[in-house]
Order: C-alpha cells, then sequence, then structure tokens
C-alpha cells in the first residue's frame, strides 16, 4: 500500500486588489469615525479614513498614490510631505458630489448624529 502524495498546505496569497464595498469603485457605504474605505488604485488616492463627523461636515484624510492631486466641491487640501509620504485633507458636507484627481465622485448623501453615507463612483 502506497500512500498518496501529501497535499502541499494552502497559502494565503495577498489580494492584488482593494477589497470592501466600495474596491470596486462604486458603491453607497455607511461611515462611523475611524472607519475605513478602500477605493480603486486609478483614483489616485489610498485608503481614506473617516476622521470625524462633526458640525455637518464630514472629515476625511486619505494618502495620494498618484503624482498629483486635485478636489473641486469640498474643501481640502494637502500635498507631499518631505518624508516622501502624501496625505490629503477632506471636510465635506451634504450636497452636490465633489471630484477628486478628475476620477472619484464622493457625494455625502446623509449626516446622522455619529454616522454618515457616502456615495464614491467613477466622476464623469
Amino acid at each position: 500500500m502506497s500512500d498518496p502524495a501529501p497535499t502541499p498546505p494552502e497559502t494565503a496569497t495577498p489580494s492584488p486588489s482593494p477589497t470592501g464595498p466600495c474596491a470596486d469603485g462604486t458603491c453607497e457605504i455607511e461611515v462611523a469615525v475611524g472607519d475605513v474605505v478602500t477605493v480603486p488604485a486609478t483614483y489616485g488616492l489610498g485608503r481614506i479614513k473617516v476622521t470625524a463627523i462633526t458640525g455637518g461636515e464630514v472629515d476625511m484624510v486619505a494618502q495620494l498614490t498618484g503624482s498629483g492631486y486635485s478636489v473641486s466641491g469640498c474643501s481640502g487640501g494637502g500635498g507631499v510631505s518631505s518624508e516622501g509620504g502624501g496625505g490629503v485633507g477632506l471636510s465635506c458636507g451634504e450636497g452636490p458630489a465633489a471630484t477628486i484627481n478628475d476620477a472619484m465622485s464622493l457625494e455625502v448623501l446623509k449626516i446622522h448624529d455619529t454616522t454618515a453615507v457616502l456615495r464614491i463612483e467613477p466622476a464623469g
């Protein structure tokens, strides 16, 4: 009797693409302070973290993955730091969608006491 060939152990490979409800670039998601939203790299942003929900606005920070940054429709700005990492801050209220990097549309649909509903989709 011969034993069957041993089964090689399964190895988990990191997913090459973002995961989560916004990973494909289109979502409507409820967020709270501390939540992180992952969007496609084609939007020029890394993970978007919600830092505050106050005064009718949602404050967010994100790392830049591209060489440039532009936003219209929300107050915000940022730049590349001397350490080589770039980060931007956004503060968006309910209303018209903001366009980020001419690639991503971000709209605050509703702000509640401790949560907000965001819609993210391709710009255009």
